[in-house]
Parts: C-alpha cells; structure tokens; sequence
C-alpha cells in the first residue's frame, strides 16, 4: 500500500484539519458576546464614570478604572468559559457602582481603593471557603428562576417604554425583530441593532462627532486603609456585589441547565479583583443580565457551543479594555433609547423561559410571585439591592405556605 491511501496501517495519512472560523466564531455566538458587551456597557458606563468622579479620580485616572475593569471581565470570561465550557460573563458591579456615587464623597482615592481591597478580599475569602455555593444548592429553582426573571422585566418593560421617548427608532427595531424572527431568527437580534442604528443615523440622534480616539493606560493608585472607609464602603460594596449581582448571576446559569461549580467562579472574580484594584477595579462579579444573552438559544441553538458567546464576550471587553476613551465615546454617542430598546429585545426569551420556570409548580408558584414582584419593585434596604430581598420574601413566603414540605403521597 501507498503511504497516506485509505487503509494505510502505517499511520501516515496525512490528518486534515476539521476546526474551521465558523467553529470559533459562529455568528451568532459572536453577535451574542458583541450585544452582551455593548448593552453592558453602554447600560452603565455613565454610572462608573460618576463613580470615579466622586473619589476624587480625574480623567485619566477614570479611564484606568475603565481599563481595569474590562481586563478583569474579560480575562475572567474567556479563561472560566473556557475551564468550564459554560457560558460565564463576568461584569462590572453596577449596583456597586450606583453606591459608590453616594458612598465615596468625603473620603480620598486613596482610601477607596483601599476600601475596594478590602472588598474583593471579602469575596475571595466567601469563595474559597465555599459556603455561597452551599446555600444555592439550597435554592429552589423556582425562586431561582423567578429571582432571574424579576431582575430582566424591567428591561422587557423598558422595551416599551422606550417608545413614548422615540417611537420611531423602537417601532422599527421591534417591528425588524419580528420579522427577522420568522425569517432567520439566529439574526433577528442583530438586525434589530443595525436597522436601530440606521434610523438614529438618520434621524441625527446618533453622533459621530462626539467620538474622540485615545487610548487608556493603567494608573497605579496606592491604598490607604481607613476604618470609616472600610464600614461605609467595603462592607455594603461586598454585600450589594454578593446579594445584588452573584446571587442573580447564578441563577442564570442554573435556569439554563449549566451546573457549574459555584465556589470557584467566586474565588477567581474576586481573585482578579484584588489583583486590578490599585487600577480602580472595584466589583468583578458574575453577570447576570448581559449573561442571559450569551446562555440563551440566540447564542447557539446546541447548548455545548454556547460558551464560545461568553469567550466572544470576554474578548470584546479586551478590546473596549485596549481602546479605552475611544469606546467610551463611541458609545456615549448612541441614544440611551436604542441601548435600552436592544436589551429589551435581546432579553425576551430569556424573560419568557424563567417565567415559565419559575410559575410551573403549583406547590412553589405563591413564592414565585412574591420574589419576582419582590425583585422586580427595585426596593433597596440597608443598602442592600432588590435580588437580595426578593428572595428572602420568597423564602419567608415559602416557609409560610409549606412548599419547602415534600407533598403528601397519596394513600392506595
């Protein structure tokens, strides 16, 4: 026999190469982490920036949050998508940020980077030692789900809402969706952004003028560690991160069937943390809204390749990391309209999927309800976010009304 002949016992035939680009980039996977990466950083950006504002941070200094930020994610995204082959988002803490704004006046930079130390060391150490993990294993699905879906309706809401402020843009995004959904669904959330982003051409509401190209780069801050800064600010900062953002951020994994090890993606997000503090990294955590895009169907239709989303996403977020202001920019020039409008698209099935998860069992629907109402009212207590509470009213709720009791067997 001839070397490299079908049948040669020799081993000589010349193997060819079946991973192929579409393999490592299928579109939709790359639309998914590219939207993940644009609604999660278009939805809060402003807030970081005020963030940085109110410890005292020039521009320079607020890029290399920016930078620290970003690398973080997407460091973490690809490498734990990759150990894992889930779909595992990491994001910035937007409630985290939301409390800086009000936390930090009155203390120096210095002292909150040394609070944001602090912080991620509370993480690390809740992740090493495993018990965050142990009490989800607790939870019921149920309330998981119905958690998940109380933390996304508002951007189904926002939707809709969007249009008393541009009825134009949204109607067309909405109606392109539709269409697109009976006709190539795999695209029908792409197309939505790109005819959003025409008629916002058009209609002048998008402003290429506004878009300056710079470049970021790390600032090292050095810590200073303060009691005051570390009650008023570490503590409520690993608290709302925990309850606010891990908490929901899990059961999007689990509601689409990624039984993931829940402790070790804890200890790494709050690893990298501690590591990009000094640059202004102040809450790396699971995500769960821009999650919900990369763990869906219009990430991949087979559920084992959804991961390359999340890969995708992560290395979006490099690239926003490398570029900087110019990102920052270029997506400070879009209307808030069509980033709230797209996000409620892309989020529709996700929001159908965990109501229909969360409301399937007579035995836990009550619960259900009250955490997804709970959740989804934004009430804050204690400094402490909306996910957190919803869910002790659903357990509150649920200890009240014998759901956690097994339901009688019924005699012969």
């Amino acid at each position: 026999m001839t070397p490299g002949k079908s049948g040669d016992p020799s081993g000589t035939r010349p193997i060819a190469c079946s991973v192929t680009v579409r393999d490592l980039a299928p579109p939709s996977a790359v639309n998914a982490g590219l939207l993940a990466v644009l609604i999660g950083f278009t939805s809060s950006a402003a807030i970081v920036f005020s963030a940085g504002r109110a410890a005292g941070a020039d521009e320079a200094e607020v890029a290399s949050w920016i930078l620290a930020l970003c690398l973080g994610m997407g460091v973490t995204s690809i490498g734990l998508s990759l150990r894992y082959r889930a779909p595992i988002v990491t994001a910035w803490s937007t409630p985290g940020a939301a409390l800086l704004v009000t936390g930090l006046p009155g203390f120096t930079l210095r002292e909150a980077i040394g609070a944001f130390l602090v912080s991620a060391a509370l993480i690390t150490l809740t992740g090493i030692t495993g018990w965050f993990g142990r009490i989800m294993d607790r939870v019921p699905v149920e309330l998981a789900s119905a958690l998940l879906a109380g933390v996304l309706i508002q951007f189904g809401i926002g939707l809709f809402a969007a249009v008393n402020e541009d009825p134009l843009l949204v109607l067309t995004m909405f109606a392109t969706y539709l269409l697109f959904r009976k006709i190539l669904s795999r695209y029908a959330v792409l197309t939505a952004l790109l005819a959003g982003v025409t008629v916002a051409a058009l209609s002048g509401t998008f402003r290429p003028g506004l878009v300056q190209w710079s470049w970021a780069a790390p600032v090292f801050t050095v810590p200073s560690f303060s009691w005051q800064a570390i009650i008023s600010v570490a503590l409520p900062l690993f608290v709302v991160t925990m309850a606010s953002q891990n908490l929901p951020g899990v059961a999007v994994l689990r509601n689409d069937g990624y039984q993931v090890p829940v402790s070790p993606l804890i200890t790494w997000t709050g690893a990298a943390n501690l590591l990009l503090a000094p640059f202004g990294a102040f809450g790396l955590n699971l995500a769960a809204i821009t999650a919900a895009i990369c763990t869906g169907p219009q990430a991949h239709p087979d559920t084992k390749r959804r991961y390359l989303a999340a890969v995708w996403a992560g290395v979006f977020y490099l690239v926003v990391a490398v570029l900087g202001a110019t990102i920052t920019s270029l997506l400070s020039a879009l209307p808030v309209v069509l980033v709230l409008g797209i996000a409620g698209i892309g989020l529709l099935g996700t929001i159908g999927s965990s109501l229909t998860a969360g409301l399937r069992s007579d035995r836990w629907r009550e619960a259900a309800v009250v955490t997804l109402l709970a959740t989804a009212s934004g009430v804050q207590l204690l400094g402490v976010g909306s996910a957190f509470w919803g869910l002790i009213a659903g357990l509150l709720t649920a200890a009240v009304t014998g759901a956690f009791r097994p339901p009688a067997t019924a005699r012969p």
